[in-house]
């Protein structure tokens, strides 16, 4: 590994929970703006961590701790070899095993709500894997290599190249960032339905660690949303910035513009765009290869 790859990865461990509370932050202020309320302080996501932290460790199962440590573990992974410009693909599977922790680690509790938000939390997985894969494929073609460096220095705007792939990519964002309409097994309220989904049964420790896993994921899902902008030229990073930022207010948006869904009406509405729109692009991209 370079000492470039190495500063990258040591530069996203210490800075990915910082940039991923900022976002949360700026997240609740801009919806509150939204709604016309003032909100919290930006900082507030630092402050609820510290204060779970201080409170009595509460471990609902056995194995609850050691699998969401897991989940964290791998979720740092997921980003350092990203970061690091190493292969897109191994990514990709590392978060998908990363999930799977998390679903482990609700249904060991056996809450009747885990246990409904953890069968939600699968159809959730099942329902944005083949977006995922399909944008790592699209990299490739277009790149003509699965390594992150490569990718960002092909000097091609992947954006230009991947329209469908990418309008994709962005839908199931909604799901991995737990926003609606696709936030089937996290409740932000604890009014609704599910009380708070996955995260019902979690003791005070574990949420914060839990917290800070989503805030790492946050992080690493802006990074390949940068990765359609980046190019060999210095100044595509900046470009990048800008397209992460329309991205999140565009997430923050629907978020605040719609109500949930059913899991089924997920699972049908993102497989018929996922399939539209990254086929026909990864269709195009092999027939003018």
């Amino acid at each position: 590994m370079s000492v470039k790859a190495v500063i990258m990865v040591i530069l996203y461990i210490l800075l990915a929970p910082v940039m991923g509370g900022l976002m949360e932050g700026l997240d609740r202020k801009i919806s509150a703006r939204m709604q016309g309320r003032i909100g919290p302080p930006l900082l507030q996501p630092f402050y609820d961590v510290r204060k779970l932290f201080n409170k009595q460790v509460i471990a609902i199962g056995v194995f609850q701790s050691s699998l969401l440590l897991c989940y964290m573990v791998l979720m740092i992974f997921t980003g350092s070899i990203f970061f690091a410009g190493n292969d897109i693909l191994m990514c990709l599977f590392v978060l998908s095993t990363a999930s799977t922790f998390m679903y482990f680690a609700a249904v060991v509790t056996g809450s009747p709500y885990n246990t409904i938000a953890s069968s939600r939390e699968l159809v959730q997985i099942m329902t944005y894997e083949p977006a995922v894969l399909m944008a790592g494929v699209g990299f490739y073609l277009v790149s003509g290599s699965f390594r992150v460096s490569e990718i960002a220095n092909s000097g091609k705007v992947m954006l230009f190249r991947m329209p469908g792939l990418f309008a994709a990519f962005v839908l199931i964002l909604l799901i991995k960032m737990r926003k609606s309409p696709f936030d089937v097994s996290t409740s932000h309220h604890a009014h609704q339905e599910l009380v708070m989904g996955v995260k019902t049964e979690l003791g005070a420790h574990n949420l914060a660690i839990f917290t800070i896993t989503e805030w790492y994921e946050n992080a690493f899902l802006m990074g390949i949303v940068g990765l359609f902008a980046v190019t060999s030229n210095p100044l595509s990073y900046l470009g990048a910035l800008v397209l992460c930022a329309l991205v999140f207010f565009f997430l923050i948006l629907v978020d605040n513009a719609s109500a949930r869904v059913k899991w089924d009406q997920m699972l049908r509405f993102i497989w018929i765009a996922t399939f539209f729109l990254s086929g026909v692009n990864l269709l195009i991209l092999m027939l003018v290869r």
